[in-house]
């Protein structure tokens, strides 16, 4: 298994970007394809203690980098030598079996619907990350590639959510709901109410278990497995928990820290609160998979530290794996709107 990786993308390139990867082959035997400027990557693999490159690590050189600043609808196809670009035309030639980036989401989704493509059949690409709930983690699909969409997208969303939580995630006959402001099938706007109606044939039909609308505080508290939405709704929820988790965890620790009492007491659950402040930290994830794509490219957040990296290193080897793909490619058939029967 080799995972090619943008060493130049996100905000810590490339001494974090490295040294996750070097974390990351180290614990669990990926080779490692790292792409960028191979100066400044091989400093940076000798700020991580080593001399010359681990066996099963490799460098290739690419002389620019895709810039927050930069029109991401285009970046690729400007900067053709850019560590983006020349890793996703890497993948797509069969070079390495996925591909991680920290860089410019944009980029990344339109290099890779450009260059990589997407699964025949697939109408867009969503990002899918797991997010963490009580009890568990929830896909949530789509979270920020698709601002704008149709019900035919959501319908074939939760098909790409409900495979992926099956095939990488290991749960039988995910439960898929439609996030929607309530359990009803009449709430919401027109967008919900046409994908409701395709997701309840799908399921009438055994294609999908979908178990109906859920609100965001039921999503939450583990009532499905997959939550389906547009990316700009999906995006304001996924960034919304993560701001939740901060505000909760600091307050905790303001809590504890009140006086000599409620320090003993912080002293007592140490190992405890080390295990939520963990649950909750993005960077335990690592990486989100562009589901829908023709092979697996995984999106690390552009503040990711090496461990961040490490963890996205090791979704990206479980994606590829893991068979969800092929199982997509297979099952493209149902994933389609259903033409109505004919009157007779």
């Amino acid at each position: 298994m080799k995972i090619i990786v943008d060493a130049m993308g996100g905000d810590n390139a490339p001494q974090a970007i490295v040294q996750g990867a070097l974390d990351a082959h180290r614990e669990c035997g990926v080779d490692i394809l790292l792409v960028g400027r191979a100066a400044e990557v091989l400093r940076a693999v000798e700020a991580c203690g080593e001399k010359t490159l681990p066996a099963g690590v490799e460098i290739r050189d690419a002389s620019e980098v895709v810039e927050i600043a930069d029109d991401p609808a285009i970046a690729f196809k400007v900067k053709k030598d850019s560590s983006l670009t020349v890793g996703l035309n890497l993948l797509k030639a069969g070079a390495g079996d996925a591909f991680v980036s920290a860089g410019s989401t944009g980029a990344l989704l339109a290099g890779a619907t450009l260059l990589v493509k997407r699964i025949k059949g697939i109408r867009r690409a969503a990002l899918g990350p797991s997010v963490p709930i009580l009890g568990g983690h929830i896909t949530l699909c789509d979270c920020g590639a698709n601002a704008e969409c149709t019900p035919e997208y959501l319908l074939q969303f939760a098909f790409l959510g409900s495979f992926y939580a099956e095939k990488v995630r290991g749960i039988q006959k995910p439960r898929v709901g439609l996030l929607n402001i309530g359990a009803e099938e009449e709430k919401g706007d027109v967008l919900r109410h046409e994908t409701f109606t395709l997701l309840k044939e799908a399921g009438d039909q055994g294609r999908i278990n979908f178990i109906g609308n859920v609100e965001a505080n039921d999503a939450v508290l583990g009532k499905a497995d997959v939550v389906v939405t547009d990316g700009f709704t999906g995006n304001v929820m996924l960034k919304t928990l993560e701001g939740t988790a901060k505000f909760l965890m600091k307050e905790l620790k303001n809590v504890y820290l009140t006086n000599g009492r409620t320090k003993l007491g912080a002293v007592l659950v140490k190992n405890e609160m080390a295990g939520l402040k963990r649950k909750a930290d993005p960077a335990e994830i690592g990486g989100t998979p562009f589901l829908g794509i023709s092979k697996p490219v995984i999106k690390a957040h552009g503040g990711s530290d090496a461990n961040a990296i490490k963890n996205a290193i090791l979704r990206a080897k479980e994606y590829a794996e893991s068979g969800f793909i092929e199982e997509i490619e297979k099952n493209i058939d149902h994933m389609r709107v259903k033409p109505a029967p004919e009157k007779v």
